[in-house]
């Protein structure tokens, strides 16, 4: 059984909207495995995000505990925080924020330099994290003027150039067609895989279940932990075709 790196314990999120209060995550207290693809599914305005954001240090729980490593993470100050998220997490996302006015390679070296690197370290780290994805010759080249599925492979050096130990990636496939989508999960799954990253996924698209060992169902702010065993045969097929898919896809790439 592979050790716990990321805990959560009776945690829970609340917002105050108009006169009402919306639970978006309800008492979740559930172990992500280090070094294992984590997948986190639900349909939309079931809490993935709010789980997420949880996760990423980036919202404080109304209640309970998050640990990291066996450390709770929201008693450091938001300064311990930032510096959390620039070395512990690379983050994916469905859109992507680039500076415009940055080609490529500036933009995936941008992580760096809250870490203290120089501009040549930088960028020697960024040519680095672009080759891993296939992206090096797209170097000059501005992210604005690239596709959607060359966007997310750029977006996912960035995410890797400081060698986190953990990548979160949330929903990055919803904008692609379905071979720049097995592309992306491809490159995650090898990033669990090959190099020992601990991956987390968010995703409503119940295709990719298959790829991941540890899976979080999240519906109208519950948590639950499901086994593979516990999915329906039917489904079970269709995810193995996926499977197939990802893994052919693998050896050609």
């Amino acid at each position: 059984m592979k050790k716990t790196l990321i805990q959560t314990i009776n945690v829970s999120l609340s917002f105050a909207v108009s006169d009402q209060t919306v639970d978006a995550v309800k008492s979740a207290s559930v172990n992500i495995p280090e070094g294992e693809f984590t997948i986190i599914y639900g349909a939309s305005g079931s809490g993935k995000s709010s789980l997420l954001n949880i996760l990423s240090g980036l919202q404080k729980p109304t209640k309970g505990t998050l640990k990291f490593k066996e450390t709770d993470l929201y008693v450091k100050s938001p300064n311990e925080l930032a510096y959390f998220r620039a070395s512990e997490l690379g983050i994916v996302y469905q859109t992507n924020y680039w500076v415009k006015s940055l080609n490529v390679l500036e933009n995936v070296s941008m992580p760096l330099y809250f870490l203290g690197h120089t501009k040549a370290s930088a960028h020697a780290l960024a040519l680095e994290a672009l080759d891993k994805v296939h992206m090096a010759s797209y170097a000059k080249k501005y992210p604005a003027l690239l596709s959607g599925g060359e966007q997310q492979r750029v977006a996912m050096a960035r995410a890797i150039v400081s060698d986190p130990p953990v990548i979160i990636a949330d929903e990055p496939t919803g904008n692609l067609d379905s071979k720049n989508g097995d592309k992306i999960i491809n490159l995650l799954k090898s990033l669990a895989h090959d190099h020992g990253k601990t991956v987390i996924l968010v995703t409503h698209n119940m295709e990719y279940l298959a790829i991941a060992g540890h899976l979080l169902e999240i519906q109208d702010g519950v948590v639950t932990e499901i086994d593979q065993s516990d999915i329906p045969k039917t489904v079970k097929a269709m995810l193995s075709d996926v499977r197939k898919r990802i893994e052919t896809l693998m050896e050609v790439t």
